[in-house]
């Protein structure tokens, strides 16, 4: 099974398919965003012809949200998947942080959590968006906050996502804003556990196939019981192939011809294309491990040869222009310079 080949069509990074990013996240499902700034480059990468503009008027116009959901940690989806997602991870994301407060001296009691949200309502009623520091200050004056906390903050804002009453707003002078949900989305009829199941299994399959159940269970967030569940509510619609020991999924949707060869990206940190598995090592040796991500999951921007990582980039300011470094693994990977230049340069076209 040339595993790296499917992925990089149906992750849409060979022939995109899409032309707008509410599109393409709908596709993928969630797209994972510690990273501002790349994951804007993670979906017009993966569009059929985009520049950061063309993504932030879709995050400006609240096509795509910037949430925490499925895992506690930042996600791209698309505006009219945010309430079932987050009713099927919600509970785990609230345990999960709630759990690491207790270790940390920053336990926030309901009453506490309650008078948080009547706040954010009142001060972001009327569409507003608000930077984080600017919500901060209205909580120090509400006396919510003795003091400015970012700790006690960062929990404040994740739990009022939870709950659906914030996502992200408009970008305010380039940073991240609040706005409520209610007013960024209109409301969508409720589904059942069963069906938001199958489509979080849909989504992931149909984008990141060939892949494995633990690979789906890592991805998701979800307990391996739900997990297995939301693979056979789709089981008609996946091929299930043995390879390696494993089951491996793929969505009768799925492009699994194409030529690969010569094929070159320079993928953004935090990209689906390695954060989607938790396996990695069809795409990259476990000896390089370390050369794309830490233990502590930071991951690093990486190049993306015929499918394999095989390198590192940068982007280093220079005065008047974006230069972009870059280094390989191993001296026998490098590649052509004019396909690398060319690559460097849709990036930076990208950027405007």
């Amino acid at each position: 099974m040339k595993i790296p080949n499917i992925r990089l069509q149906n992750q849409q990074l060979l022939n995109p398919l899409f032309c707008q990013p509410k599109e393409l996240v709908s596709w993928m499902g969630a797209m994972q965003a510690q990273n501002y700034p790349m994951v804007k480059w993670a979906v017009g990468m993966r569009l059929k012809s985009a520049t950061i503009q063309t993504v932030e008027k879709a995050l400006r116009d609240g096509e795509i949200l910037r949430t925490h959901v499925m895992r506690p940690t930042w996600h791209l989806v698309a505006a009219e998947d945010i309430r079932w997602m987050l009713k099927l991870s919600a509970q785990r994301i609230k345990s999960a942080n709630d759990s690491f407060a207790k270790g940390y001296d920053l336990e926030i009691t309901d009453e506490l959590y309650s008078k948080s949200y009547n706040l954010l309502e009142k001060i972001l009623c009327g569409n507003k968006s608000l930077t984080k520091q600017e919500i901060t200050e209205h909580f120090c004056r509400s006396g919510i906050l003795a003091e400015a906390d970012n700790h006690r903050m960062t929990r404040f804002m994740a739990r009022a996502e939870q709950e659906g009453i914030i996502c992200s707003g408009e970008d305010k002078g380039g940073k991240c804003t609040y706005a409520l949900l209610e007013e960024r989305v209109p409301p969508k009829p409720e589904i059942t556990k069963d069906e938001a199941l199958a489509r979080l299994a849909r989504s992931y399959f149909r984008s990141h196939a060939p892949a494995v159940l633990q690979d789906f269970i890592w991805w998701s967030g979800l307990p391996v019981s739900d997990a297995r569940q939301a693979i056979y509510l789709i089981d008609s619609e996946l091929t299930a192939e043995q390879w390696n020991g494993q089951t491996w999924y793929i969505h009768e949707t799925c492009r699994t011809r194409g030529k690969v060869s010569g094929s070159l990206h320079l993928l953004p940190s935090y990209d689906e294309y390695l954060l989607g598995y938790k396996d990695r090592t069809d795409v990259l040796p476990k000896e390089h491990y370390p050369k794309a991500f830490t233990n502590n999951g930071l991951f690093y921007p990486v190049i993306l040869h015929e499918g394999q990582v095989i390198g590192n980039w940068s982007k280093s300011a220079k005065k008047g222009s974006a230069a972009i470094e870059h280094s390989w693994f191993r001296s026998n990977d490098c590649v052509e310079e004019v396909e690398l230049n060319q690559e460097k340069d849709k990036y930076i076209r990208f950027l405007g």
